[in-house]
């Protein structure tokens, strides 16, 4: 059995975990649209499929049913999606790279300066083209989310400079670009699916690993973890994707309300990392975990500085520059 029977295979039993079926909602009159994620409810992605839900089902009258699951393992999540056995789901641009390698040039380290910046780039020509790719692919990309800014975290071992993470196992997502990019800097880069990482970081597989604020607070990575090193590493987009052939099959109305329910979901995403960005910082720091502000953060980009070399080959360095330089206005 070859790499693709094998993923087909694994997208057939998530279907059946999920339990529907496209063609028992035709013949009760409904449409069911099944939106996976990977956080809890009450979460950056959690608000964003209410949202969704709330407002495509107004929007159709209730012709089309939102049914929102949870789906820890992301690249599971897009292959079901891909292959048709599952409509939507939301996931972080971890594994996305796998799908669209296009999306890769947004996992840069150090591409982006902050929220206005990564957002103008997304909602901007570079993230529209990016989007255009995705049904080539197999996906439909409906509404680019966002997870957030990338912290570092370790349990018992402090870091003074990115000279003490050298050797060290630190988690990543599967994703070419954050590997090379940690490799670059001595570290041992460990990736491993989302679901995958508690039980890691309990049993001291790995020595750390690193996620947006929203991320760790969520899923209460600092309950095994006692240092936050406020890196902002990588900007970490999220993806709204549904199956092109499901897109398709809805009529015009109900796919222009498709369209408008996940910009209404992306902007309830992006709200809510704003409000974890504020709150969450302090909530972490009264939890317990040592948090540290990075005064050297460019100590960490030369670190990582011999992989640019590769992401300007594979990407352009003109490219490259001109998501530095856009500018609002």
């Amino acid at each position: 059995m070859n790499h693709f029977q094998y993923a087909k295979l694994g997208a057939l039993t998530s279907a059946l975990a999920l339990s529907m079926s496209w063609g028992v909602s035709t013949a009760l009159g409904q449409t069911v649209l099944t939106v996976t994620h990977s956080s809890p409810a009450d979460s950056h992605f959690g608000e964003a499929a209410i949202a969704f839900k709330q407002s495509l089902e107004a929007q159709t009258d209730g012709a089309i049913d939102v049914v929102i699951q949870r789906l820890d393992n992301e690249r599971e999540a897009l292959e079901s999606v891909q292959f048709g056995t599952q409509e939507c789901a939301i996931v972080s641009a971890g594994p996305l790279g796998n799908f669209v390698p296009e999306t890769r040039v947004l996992d840069v380290p150090f591409l982006f300066d902050g929220y206005e910046h990564a957002r103008g780039v997304l909602d901007g020509e570079t993230g529209q083209e990016l989007l255009a790719l995705f049904p080539r692919y197999g996906l439909e990309g409906v509404a680019w989310m966002e997870n957030g800014f990338r912290n570092l975290t370790t349990g018992s071992k402090s870091i003074a400079s990115p000279d003490d993470l050298v050797g060290m196992k630190i988690r990543t997502m599967e994703n070419p670009i954050h590997i090379a990019a940690w490799q670059a800097a001595g570290v041992l880069p460990t990736p491993m699916a989302f679901s995958e990482l508690p039980p890691a970081l309990q049993q001291g597989t790995v020595d750390g690993q690193e996620n947006p604020i929203p991320v760790i607070l969520a899923n209460n990575l600092d309950m095994m973890q006692q240092h936050l090193y406020l890196t902002r590493h990588v900007y970490s987009p999220g993806i709204f994707a549904c199956n092109p052939d499901f897109v398709a099959g809805l009529d015009e109305q109900q796919q222009a309300a498709l369209k408008t329910s996940g910009a209404f979901a992306a902007a309830a995403n992006r709200k809510r990392v704003e409000k974890d960005e504020l709150v969450g910082i302090e909530t972490l720091r009264d939890r317990g975990i040592d948090i540290v502000e990075i005064d050297d953060i460019q100590a960490y980009r030369d670190a990582m500085a011999s992989a640019y070399a590769d992401f300007e080959a594979e990407f352009g360095a003109e490219r490259l520059q001109a998501i530095r330089d856009w500018s609002a206005e």
